[in-house]
């Protein structure tokens, strides 16, 4: 880099350096086809470059309007630009007596009116406007086409006129594998796309991973844009049917591995309302493992909006076991009752303990549906709502929550030592006529 001094001589050493370094290694870009310039008007058409065989001649004839677009895209894909059907003349119901077929800039696309004080950022919510971004037209009113018409009895469709002369340049032979009739995805393509997303596997890494394979951008027939669109409409036609997906794939699950269960609940109107599973190491688990048993939905619904419920344990380690999964709907007594039931006839039988939190419709279905079971509320639940439901001030402020935690988490202490000193720390922070700490004292042996 060159510092120059005052401004008189800026303008010769910026000529000096384009003219004579940058401008040699910037390749000039040459158009495509042949090039006619009108010696009246300076107007530049540009034609094909292309072979006789696959130009379109005048009064050739064609079995279909099908394979008549068919030959005009064979021809815009050799000579560089994009062919799409145009307008056409139809004077009964499936009798087309008239088509064109034209370049893909042929005439103008209007920009959509936008409202300004919405796209300036007004916050007027009750404004119904709908915001469209402007995006430029690529349309140059190219007069390039064909025309073709019926002809009878033959039933037969004769070009009658053709203009190859276009008014834009051509896209490169090297780049001609983007343009949109060059680009679609096969079958292996959208099979690997779908593989790779089960194990997180995104389509723009899924495409550089063809790109690899196939040993280049041009090589793979498509672009990422192409994959992204792809995984998207995927996704779309998934979010329709995803539920059927999953009950049937968990009915080949069944129909084929003998220890896995699964039950599911729908409504009157077929929509999935419940569903249970559980394999064959959950329930290996369960005949280890499962004399306590705890279970809780997930606090936050999906998009779906249906919770995760799964059923827990813990090893010889302390460490926290799948027992089965579920998710439903509601938490109504009525499904509780129906989950637990699907958990019996899975395993066989209740767990001799269940732990949940101190949701009543659990409570309810328990005792419904799993009587002889030992039901024990969640001590860390419990815990939670301590400075709810005594005051913040009291928890944070004196050693009242260390000495009750001193008492609950732990194991050592005797069933008279935890009682009397329940009494004392009740006593010390006047607490004795505490409805909820009462409450739970005196659900402490039901």
């Amino acid at each position: 880099m060159t510092v120059v001094d005052g401004g008189s001589d800026l303008p010769v050493l910026m000529e000096v350096v384009i003219g004579d370094d940058v401008g040699e290694d910037i390749p000039t870009y040459q158009p495509v086809g042949n090039v006619q310039v009108s010696p009246n008007s300076g107007r530049r058409t540009f034609i094909p470059d292309v072979d006789d065989l696959v130009k379109p001649q005048m009064h050739m004839t064609f079995d279909s309007l099908e394979n008549a677009f068919l030959f005009y895209q064979r021809y815009a894909k050799a000579g560089g630009f994009t062919a799409r059907k145009g307008t056409q003349y139809e004077p009964r119901k499936g009798v087309i007596l008239n088509k064109w077929f034209v370049c893909s800039k042929e005439g103008t696309k209007p920009l959509k009116a936008i409202d300004s004080t919405q796209e300036a950022g007004s916050s007027n919510v009750n404004s119904k406007s709908k915001i469209t971004r402007r995006v430029p037209s690529i349309r140059t009113e190219c007069e390039a086409c064909i025309r073709v018409k019926l002809i009878t009895p033959d039933n037969l469709y004769v070009v009658y006129y053709f203009e190859e002369s276009h008014n834009h340049s051509f896209v490169a032979e090297d780049d001609r594998y983007l343009l949109p009739e060059n680009r679609s995805m096969n079958y292996v393509q959208e099979e690997a796309v779908n593989a790779l997303s089960a194990i997180n596997v995104g389509p723009v890494r899924a495409f550089n991973i063809m790109r690899t394979l196939y040993g280049g951008f041009d090589k793979v027939g498509a672009t990422k844009v192409d994959f992204k669109n792809f995984k998207r409409d995927l996704n779309r036609y998934i979010a329709e049917y995803d539920a059927d997906m999953v009950i049937k794939r968990l009915r080949r699950k069944k129909e084929f591995m003998p220890n896995f269960s699964m039950e599911y609940l729908t409504t009157a109107e077929g929509v999935l309302r419940a569903l249970f599973w559980a394999d064959g190491d959950t329930k290996r688990n369960f005949n280890i493992f499962g004399d306590v048993v705890s279970f809780d939905a997930t606090y936050r619904r999906n998009k779906y909006n249906m919770m995760f419920v799964p059923f827990t344990g813990v090893d010889n380690r302390y460490r926290n076991v799948t027992l089965g999964a579920a998710i439903i709907g509601d938490e109504t007594a009525k499904t509780y009752s129906w989950l637990l039931n699907a958990f019996r006839q899975a395993f066989g039988r209740a767990p001799p303990v269940i732990v949940t939190d101190q949701d009543p419709a659990m409570r309810k279905a328990i005792q419904d549906t799993w009587p002889e079971s030992r039901h024990r509320l969640c001590m860390w639940h419990i815990m939670e709502k301590l400075t709810t439901k005594v005051g913040a001030n009291l928890c944070n402020s004196t050693d009242f929550k260390k000495r009750l935690c001193d008492i609950v988490w732990t194991d050592v202490l005797l069933p008279e030592q935890f009682e009397n000193e329940w009494g004392v720390i009740l006593a010390d922070f006047d607490l004795l006529n505490h409805e909820w700490l009462q409450s739970m004292y005196q659900i402490r042996d039901t």
